[in-house]
């Protein structure tokens, strides 16, 4: 007569660190929470670096009588440094998420707050704004699907 072991039991296996959580795993086979955390986080950086890097100034005004140039805080500083961070997020989310997320996530903030920041200033004679709005929507949106498209070509060949 054979008798039967039972298996050892075998102590619980830790949680991976937050850092493995966050960098290495795809997100669509994660976790709902920490799936839509990491993709409203992403969210927030991106909104965070289109305002930090491009401030509004409320009070633009020509810069002289008749003008219709006006006086702007952009400063091609800061322009190079929103593409950078847009650059960063849209290859970490490229590489992690489905494309159409990545579009969503990266370039949907920029463009909303671009649009507001357009739309509140006060009407001219001449409104152009709606033709660079759509512009830098496209670009903001090309950028980042050809950003992650080409992180996450680049990662599938590095494995």
């Amino acid at each position: 007569m054979t008798r039967m072991t039972r298996p050892l039991p075998t102590s619980p296996t830790p949680p991976p660190p937050l850092l493995t959580l966050l960098t290495l795993r795809p997100l669509p086979k994660t976790a709902r929470l920490p799936r839509y955390a990491t993709r409203l986080l992403g969210t927030a950086l991106a909104a965070t670096a289109y305002v930090a890097c491009l401030p509004w100034d409320l009070r633009n005004r020509p810069e002289t009588a008749g003008s219709l140039h006006e006086t702007t805080p952009v400063t091609p500083t800061g322009v190079t440094l929103l593409a950078v961070s847009l650059v960063a997020l849209a290859a970490y989310f490229g590489i992690r998420d489905r494309p159409v997320w990545t579009l969503l996530v990266v370039a949907a903030p920029p463009a909303t707050l671009m649009y507001i920041s357009f739309n509140t200033h006060p009407t001219q004679d001449a409104q152009v704004w709606p033709v660079a709005w759509a512009s830098f929507t496209l670009l903001f949106g090309a950028g980042a699907l050809v950003v992650a498209m080409a992180a996450r070509r680049l990662a599938r060949a590095t494995k």
